[in-house]
């Protein structure tokens, strides 16, 4: 009898792969173990009879798993591809022996001489590589496919250009998928880089697809060589972008590539997982590529290799370091030369109002989530404990915004606690923040003002407005810095306007595509999320190449005091924030990320010894109008 074979095929119009049995036999020993790995992966596929299909990279990484000869031999069966999967599996067999031998030794790179003579013959004269980016840029032309995990102020859109014309084939195309805020720096690197005739320097500039899914059509079918996409906008119009990178060969960059951290979970991340393979060269840029933990590297990798079962061994418990060894490349802080930075914590004790409020609320969150709460909760339970934790950061840094909020959601508050503090308005953090700014504007300083919440950024605007603040929140657009109410016109008065002393920001609005180094040296957090990329990007609006080497660079972080049986949730923020820089750290080999964990793990707690449970019980009980001992009669 003869073996079996399973046949392979690419399926250009759904970009998936599908797999059939030459028989109707399907009770083989290798047709039961397909369907099995489907299964035990979580594999999302369609069996039809003696046919599977799923996503390209899922059909590549059981091929990778399954296809082996030693197991084809053993179970006595053959895959074979035909039609455009022979030469796809190809070029994933070529990719899976790169990898491998990337991670396992040193490559020869280009020598400087000839990359620097490469790039002037394509007209790649104005701007001159600095040292560290032609080694970047050595390192990942030795790759199909890379990551560039530098800091911010390393010139990862300069490398990654570089990169692009000298990796570029004939007829090659590039599409950059970046935030809205990123775009700019994308359009400046041609004009920056390049030296040509207007004309041709016209030919050679970015499109930005901005526009209606026919316009955009438009635009990529005119002949220009370069475009770039926001992401929202890609998710939008997946059927023109896929369609493009199917017909021409296109190297797509993802730009602050930790957006698709979610992967399949996510619509962001499952579209570019899906495409992953169309592209002749991926590449992806972020300085901050865990966010949260490894396993927002996962998606990822997957995405860069897809197939290799890359972000599979992170699962299994690989380090990131090991997976990644030799597949990315990173300029630190301390490569660049800049001076460091300088932390200041400043612990501050909240009203008695203050921490009624802030206990009751704690303890009505341990009440609902301490037994139940696991990661293996549904998405209803995680979603309301995320609100639960968002109001107690509210309540640590601007109690009358939280309070607002409780009432809103029919929250029952004692009117004694509720009238003190709306009597009180400003929580003692928020007001130390506020003198702290004043303190260093009397002394010709300005500052950046950091809080997660949009209404407390309004009121910080409306206190401080003798100084002449600006703000960034979400709801500030993009547009011309000739208009005051534009992002840009916003930045552009802090950098111009001598009585402008304070940018009040969030960081998610406004923690990448700015530069605030060359007026402002001083960061204030009034409060902080658990995201550490918000917090490592908004360092990095003003700790960045260009400052002089004896300018120091302040990082003021307020958080509230506590009593050590109740617990501060900032204290709660900063281990965390500790925990996933020390991750990244790891991965990336940065001393100045050890620098940033090893100042919050340092930090002393801020909490309050010298008040107990029972004082605070009291302290409760007396707000509410009741004594002790009633509150142990009616209980």
């Amino acid at each position: 009898m003869s073996s079996p074979t399973i046949v392979e095929i690419y399926l250009r119009e759904n970009y998936v792969g599908e797999f059939s049995l030459d028989r109707k036999d399907v009770d083989t020993s290798i047709w039961a173990k397909l369907k099995l790995a489907t299964r035990s992966k979580n594999i999302e596929c369609t069996v039809l009879g003696s046919s599977i299909r799923m996503s390209w990279s899922d059909a590549l990484n059981l091929i990778r798993e399954l296809g082996n000869k030693t197991l084809q031999n053993e179970i006595n069966f053959r895959f074979k591809p035909i039609g455009e999967a022979q030469q796809k599996i190809a070029d994933f067999a070529s990719q899976i022996r790169e990898v491998r031998s990337a991670r396992k030794e040193t490559r020869p790179t280009l020598p400087k001489e000839e990359i620097e003579s490469s790039l002037i013959k394509a007209g790649f004269t104005k701007r001159r590589l600095k040292p560290f980016q032609i080694r970047d840029v050595a390192h990942l032309l030795t790759l199909q496919n890379g990551a560039n995990f530098s800091v911010p102020g390393a010139g990862k859109t300069t490398v990654s250009f570089a990169l692009h014309i000298l990796s570029a084939i004939k007829n090659g195309k590039l599409l950059v998928v970046a935030p809205k805020a990123a775009i700019q720096a994308w359009r400046d690197v041609v004009i920056d880089c390049m030296d040509f005739t207007p004309d041709k320097l016209k030919q050679e500039q970015f499109v930005t697809l901005d526009g209606d899914e026919q316009t955009n059509a438009s635009a990529l079918n005119s002949g220009a060589k370069r475009f770039i996409i926001t992401y929202d906008l890609l998710i939008r119009q997946q059927s023109i972008a896929s369609n493009f990178m199917a017909k021409h060969p296109t190297h797509l960059i993802l730009d602050e590539s930790h957006r698709m951290k979610a992967g399949w979970l996510s619509l962001r991340g499952s579209f570019l997982l899906s495409i992953a393979s169309l592209p002749v060269r991926r590449d992806i840029l972020s300085g901050t590529p865990m966010p949260q933990g490894p396993a927002d590297i996962q998606s990822q990798l997957d995405f860069l290799w897809p197939g290799h079962g890359l972000g599979l061994e992170i699962t299994y418990g690989h380090s990131p370091r090991e997976v990644l060894d030799g597949l990315f490349v990173r300029t630190t802080k301390t490569e660049l030369g800049l001076p460091p930075v300088t932390r200041h914590y400043i612990d501050v004790e909240m009203s008695d109002a203050q921490l009624a409020l802030y206990s009751i609320v704690r303890n009505e969150l341990l009440r609902n989530y301490s037994q139940k709460f696991s990661k293996a909760s549904s998405s209803e339970v995680v979603l309301k404990a995320r609100r639960s934790v968002m109001r107690m950061l509210q309540l640590s840094s601007n109690p009358a915004l939280a309070l607002n909020a409780m009432m809103r959601d029919h929250y029952t508050i004692d009117s004694e606690i509720v009238d003190q503090i709306l009597e009180k308005e400003l929580s003692n953090k928020m007001i130390a923040v506020i003198a702290k700014v004043r303190q260093l504007a009397e002394k010709g300083e300005k500052s950046v003002v950091w809080t997660i919440f949009t209404d407390t950024i309004e009121t910080l605007v409306l206190e401080m407005a003798d100084i002449n603040p600006v703000y960034i929140h979400g709801g500030v657009p993009s547009g011309l810095d000739t208009d005051s109410n534009t992002r840009e016109g916003k930045i552009k008065r802090f950098h111009l306007d001598d009585e402008c002393k304070v940018l009040i920001a969030n960081p998610a609005a406004a923690g990448e595509g700015i530069s605030l180094h060359k007026v402002c040296h001083n960061a204030i957090y009034l409060d902080r999320s658990y995201v550490s990329t918000h917090y490592l990007q908004s360092i990095d609006r003003i700790h960045r190449l260009g400052l002089p080497k004896n300018q120091e660079t302040n990082i003021y972080i307020y958080r509230t005091k506590a009593p050590a049986q109740i617990g501060s949730i900032d204290l709660s923020v900063s281990r965390r924030l500790a925990e996933k820089v020390r991750n990244m750290q790891q991965l990336l080999d940065d001393p100045d990320l050890h620098k940033v964990a090893y100042d919050e793990e340092m930090a002393d707690d801020p909490i309050d010894y010298d008040i107990e449970i029972e004082d605070v019980i009291d302290l409760i009980a007396e707000l509410e109008g009741k004594s002790v001992t009633q509150i142990n009669e009616e209980s």
